[in-house]
C-alpha cells in the first residue's frame, strides 16, 4: 500500500521524431534509477515504472483515433519528501542523462506532479 507514501509522476507527451530519443533516455533512466536508490529508509524508492503509450484523440475514449503522439508516464513511489529531493539531489549529480532528459523534455508537452502525497492505494 503506497496510501500517505509520497509519488512523483511525469507525463511527456513526444511528437513522433522525438519517440526514439525518449525510448533511450528511459532506458538509461530505469538502469540508473536501480543502481542509484535507497530501498529502505525515509529516502526510499518504494515503486518505480515507465508507462509508453499512444496519445488519443478523445483521452476518454480508449477507441478513439490516436493523434500520432506518444505519451511516457514516469511513476516513483517514496517513501517521505526527502526521497523525492533525494531523486532531483542524485539525478543532478550522477545520471549522466540528465542535461538530455531536460533538453528532450523542452520539446515535449509535459506534466508533473512533484512530490504529492498518495490518497488512494489498492
Amino acid at each position: 500500500m503506497s496510501q500517505g507514501k509520497i509519488q512523483l509522476n511525469i507525463i511527456f507527451t513526444a511528437a513522433p521524431n522525438l519517440v526514439k530519443e525518449g525510448d533511450r533516455i528511459f532506458e538509461s533512466h530505469a538502469k540508473w534509477m536501480e543502481e542509484s536508490h535507497p530501498r529502505d529508509g525515509q529516502n526510499a524508492l518504494l515503486s518505480y515504472s515507465i508507462a509508453k503509450g499512444p496519445e488519443l484523440s478523445n483521452p476518454f475514449d480508449p477507441s478513439s483515433t490516436p493523434t500520432g503522439n506518444t505519451t511516457f508516464v514516469v511513476s516513483e513511489v517514496y517513501e517521505s519528501q526527502s526521497g523525492v529531493a533525494n531523486h532531483w539531489k542524485i539525478g543532478a549529480e550522477t545520471w549522466e542523462d540528465f542535461p538530455a532528459m531536460g533538453e528532450w523534455g523542452g520539446q515535449c508537452k509535459v506534466t508533473v506532479l512533484h512530490g504529492t502525497p498518495v490518497v488512494h492505494s489498492l
